[in-house]
Parts: C-alpha cells; structure tokens; sequence
C-alpha cells in the first residue's frame, strides 16, 4: 500500500524532451511554480534534456553512476507525479519511454499521475496520451482521467497563454487532490499483473 507521508504533497514533474528548454518545459515550470505559491504541493522539476539515464538495459540502478538511481528515487518519493512529452511520431518520446523502463512497477502503482502532450498540431493530441495511459495502466498508477494537450497557439513568443496556464493548474490541482484523497486509503483494486513479475 502507498502511504502519503505526512507533510506537504511531494509533486514530482518529468518533462520528456531531450531538445533544449522550450515551451512545453516552460508552461509546466510556471505551472508548477504556481502549484508552490498557493501552498498546494512541493513540487520537483526533472527535464531530461538536463539528465544523463541509462539505456534501460537490464542493469540494476544500484550499478548505474548516472542520473538514472536519482530520477527513479524521486519517481518513487512522489505522492503525485506529471508526465509531460512533446508529441513524436504520434507517440511519447523514446527518452521517457526509456526513463519508464528503468522505473520499478511499486514506484508508481497507486501513484496519482498526470498526462501533458504538446504536439504541432490537433491531429496526435491522443497519440502520446493513449500509448502513456497504457504504460500506466502497466504500473497499476492512478492516471487522472483527463489530459492536457498544447499546441503552439497556446503560447505567444513561447509564453504559455491563459488556456494552457488554467488547464495545467486544474491539472495539477486534481493530481495533488487525488494524492491528498488517497492518504492511507487501501489499494483500489487488485494488484497490476506486472507486479508479480
């Protein structure tokens, strides 16, 4: 059973691009900047364009000397946690795949988890959602039952704009919600199948 340690929300946030900073990182960092101020949550920001993990090899995270055991520990510390991934080739990208591959199945079951994808445009804004809601589902993670997804009209000069601004706070405001609901509640529903492997 995953216990809420007392205290604030711990809000672990993954942006899944390993391209320099741009707009996606940006909304999600202000968001979560706002999240901090209104005393919702303490919140961790890890961009994999600043981090070196492993290719999900089969060694263990105690052999790594990378970022890898680190990005994992905060996975597994988090009572919430935000997965943000620029949209490719209609999916999530190959480096947070590769990052959820490294992740041990009891770090995220029955974690509150929410999903944002920013694409080119409207036509893949359920691509990367579907394909991450059934690693999720893999995990055995609460997934907020709805998304955010962006596109460049939600951002002027690469400022995230009031649309994306409001749904990232709703966001994460039902992701801590949800973490906070759950506090010492029992598992709801069985274990995944891929915690007994």
């Amino acid at each position: 059973m995953r216990v809420h340690a007392p205290g604030p929300i711990r809000l672990t946030a993954v942006v899944g691009s390993v391209t320099p900073p741009g707009r996606l990182r940006r909304a999600v960092a202000e968001a979560l900047g706002r999240t901090v101020a209104a005393g919702l949550a303490t919140v961790e920001l890890i961009d994999l364009a600043d981090t070196r993990i492993a290719f999900a090899d089969g060694r263990p995270l105690a052999s790594l000397t990378d970022d890898t055991p680190a990005v994992v520990g905060a996975i597994e510390q988090a009572d919430a946690v935000m997965l943000a991934t620029p949209v490719y080739r209609a999916s999530l990208t190959g480096a947070l795949k590769n990052l959820l591959d490294q992740v041990p199945v009891p770090a995220l079951r029955g974690t509150p988890t929410a999903i944002v994808a920013m694409g080119g445009s409207d036509h893949h804004y359920l691509g990367a959602e579907r394909h991450l809601r059934d690693v999720l589902s893999f995990f055995g993670a609460h997934t907020l039952p709805t998304a955010v997804y962006l596109t460049g009209r939600d951002f002027t000069d690469g400022v995230p704009g009031d649309r994306a601004a409001a749904e990232l706070d709703a966001l994460l405001a039902a992701a801590v919600s949800l973490a906070g609901a759950l506090h010492a509640a029992p598992p709801l529903g069985p274990a995944p199948l891929a915690g007994g492997f």
